[in-house]
C-alpha cells in the first residue's frame, strides 16, 4: 500500500518537474524568439559600406507655398456672349469679320425680315388710329361743351382714344423685342416713306469678335441662329489642374504667375474657383484662374505653366526627396540611424507633404533632430531585403 502510494506521488512529482521544465524550455525559447524578432527589426552595415552612405538629420524650415501645375487658357465666360437675332430671315449684309473690335449696340449685320415689316407696320397703323381717335375725342368734347352731344358719347369717344393709346404700346412691344432704335420707330412713324425691310443684329457687349458664325445670304431662325461670338479678351481664364495632396494648400484668391516659353513676360491672375469633384482620369481638381491678358497674348486653348502662391508654413520638418523610399505597397519610408550605433539601421514609415525643390515635407513618423539616410537608400534597401 505505501509502496502504492509512493509511486503515485513520484508521477506525480516527475510529472510536476516535467511540466515545470517544458514551461522552462518554452519559456526561453519564447524570450530567444522576441530578441531575435527585435534584432531583426535593425539592421548593420559596416563601415566600409558606411562611408558611402550619406545622413542628415531632419530640419525645421520656412516655406513659401508654391505649388506648380499646368492650365489651359479660355474665354472669361462672365464677359464672353453670343450674338443672336430676334427675327427670321436671310442675312443681307454683314459688317464685320473675325477679331473686330465691337462696342455694346454696334451693328454687326443686317437681316431682312418680313417680321420687322409686320411689327413696324402694325405700329404705325396703332399710331394712326391713336391721332384718329384724339381728333374725334377732342372734337366730342367741344360738342358736349355746346350741348351737341350727349355725355355717354363723350364718354365713348374717350375709351376709344384710351384702347387706341393700348394699342399703340403693345405694337411697341415686338419692335423692342427686336432691337429696333427709337430713330428707326421714329422713322416709321411717318407717313408715304416705305418700311425699312432691314434689321440690324447688334453687339450685346463691348468685346472682340471672337467666332463667326454665319455667312451672307444665311438665312437665320429668330432666337435661335447665333451669329457671333463677342468676348472681352483683355481678361481670360484659366482652367487648371491640383493634385489631391496639394488641394489643402490651395485658397480662393491666391494669386498665381503663369507663363508660356513663347513669351518672355509672364501673367498675373487670382484664384476664383475651386471644383467640387476629382476628375476620375487624371485624379485632378480643376481651378479657376482669372488672369489679366492686356496685350491678348493669351489665346484660347494655349498651355501655360502656373505657380499658385498659397502663404507660408512655418516650422515644417523636412527632408531631402532622396531620402524617401517606397515599400511593396507603395507607401513611403526611410532608413533612420540609431542614435549613438552608427552603422544601425532601422525603417521608418513616413507620412508626406508638399514638395518644393528637391525637398519634401514629413508630415509624421520622424521627429526633429533624427538621423535619416539621405544617399544611398537603394543599397540599404536591397541590403534590407537580401538579409
Amino acid at each position: 500500500m505505501y509502496l502504492v502510494r509512493f509511486a503515485l506521488i513520484s508521477g506525480a512529482a516527475w510529472a510536476v518537474l516535467g511540466l515545470t521544465s517544458c514551461q522552462r524550455q518554452g519559456s526561453q525559447e519564447s524570450g530567444v524568439y522576441t530578441a531575435q524578432a527585435a534584432q531583426q527589426a535593425y539592421f548593420e552595415v559596416s563601415p566600409d559600406q558606411l562611408a558611402h552612405l550619406q545622413i542628415a538629420p531632419v530640419q525645421r524650415a520656412t516655406w513659401a507655398v508654391s505649388i506648380h501645375t499646368t492650365g489651359t487658357v479660355d474665354w472669361d465666360e462672365d464677359h464672353t456672349t453670343q450674338a443672336i437675332t430676334q427675327v427670321n430671315g436671310p442675312i443681307a449684309r454683314i459688317l464685320v469679320d473675325y477679331g473686330a473690335k465691337v462696342t455694346t449696340n454696334q451693328p454687326l449685320l443686317w437681316v431682312s425680315s418680313p417680321d420687322v415689316v409686320n411689327a413696324l407696320s402694325t405700329y404705325r397703323k396703332a399710331r394712326n388710329r391713336v391721332d384718329l381717335a384724339k381728333r374725334i375725342s377732342d372734337r366730342s368734347k367741344t360738342l358736349l361743351d355746346h350741348g351737341a352731344v350727349a355725355q355717354k358719347d363723350f364718354e365713348d369717344t374717350v375709351a376709344d382714344y384710351n384702347d387706341a393709346m393700348t394699342d399703340v404700346q403693345n405694337s411697341l412691344q415686338p419692335l423692342k423685342i427686336f432691337g429696333i432704335t427709337q430713330r428707326e420707330i421714329d422713322d416709321a412713324e411717318k407717313q408715304g416713306d416705305a418700311v425699312n425691310t432691314e434689321l440690324a443684329v447688334r453687339s450685346p457687349i463691348d468685346g472682340t469678335v471672337v467666332q463667326k458664325l454665319v455667312s451672307p445670304g444665311l438665312v437665320i431662325q429668330a432666337g435661335q441662329t447665333a451669329c457671333f461670338l463677342i468676348s472681352k479678351v483683355g481678361t481670360v481664364w484659366v482652367q487648371g489642374h491640383i493634385f489631391d495632396q496639394d488641394l489643402p494648400n490651395v485658397r480662393m484668391g491666391d494669386a498665381v504667375d503663369m507663363t508660356n516659353t513663347n513669351f518672355t513676360q509672364s501673367f498675373r491672375g487670382t484664384i476664383a474657383y475651386i471644383g467640387s469633384f476629382v476628375d476620375p482620369t487624371t485624379r485632378t481638381t480643376d481651378v479657376r484662374i482669372v488672369t489679366q491678358n492686356p496685350q491678348e497674348l493669351l489665346k484660347k486653348d494655349m498651355f501655360v505653366d502656373a505657380v499658385i502662391h498659397s502663404g507660408t508654413r512655418r516650422n515644417i520638418l523636412v527632408l531631402p526627396v532622396s531620402a524617401i523610399l517606397r515599400d511593396e505597397k507603395n507607401e513611403p519610408l526611410v532608413y533612420v540611424q540609431v542614435q549613438g550605433q552608427p552603422g544601425k539601421f532601422a525603417q521608418r514609415p513616413v507620412t508626406l507633404g508638399m514638395q518644393q525643390e528637391k525637398m519634401v515635407a514629413i508630415a509624421s513618423g520622424l521627429q526633429e533632430g533624427e538621423p535619416v539616410v539621405t544617399e544611398g537608400t537603394l543599397f540599404l534597401q536591397f541590403a534590407n531585403t537580401a538579409k
